[in-house]
């Protein structure tokens, strides 16, 4: 199992250490803990935005698809007609096969 260590807060530059500690001291929290909710903020912050575009492409899809009235879902009298060629099409099998 492996042994809880604290998160490596080595900066090669020392301005940018500094400021991340002025930030961490102001919010009332740890550097680490600083880091990490920056980090999350981050993340969520990209997520958001792809779920918003995803919905928009969800949205776009949907408006395409209803444009295109019947192509999934035939009519009834589609469908009657259907079943009207089908039943054609079994009445000449039936005299060919005689």
């Amino acid at each position: 199992m492996r042994e809880k260590t604290a998160m490596n807060l080595r900066f090669p530059d020392p301005e940018q250490r500094a400021a991340i500690a002025a930030a961490a001291q102001q919010a009332g929290v740890s550097m680490q803990e600083y880091i990490l909710s920056a980090a999350y903020e981050r993340a969520t912050a990209v997520e958001r935005r792809f779920l918003d575009a995803f919905g928009d492409s969800m949205a776009r899809s949907g408006a395409a698809f209803a444009a295109e009235t019947g192509g999934m879902d035939p009519t009834p009298e589609q469908r009657a007609a259907e079943r009207q060629a089908l039943a054609e099409l079994e009445q000449q099998g039936r005299g060919q096969a005689a």
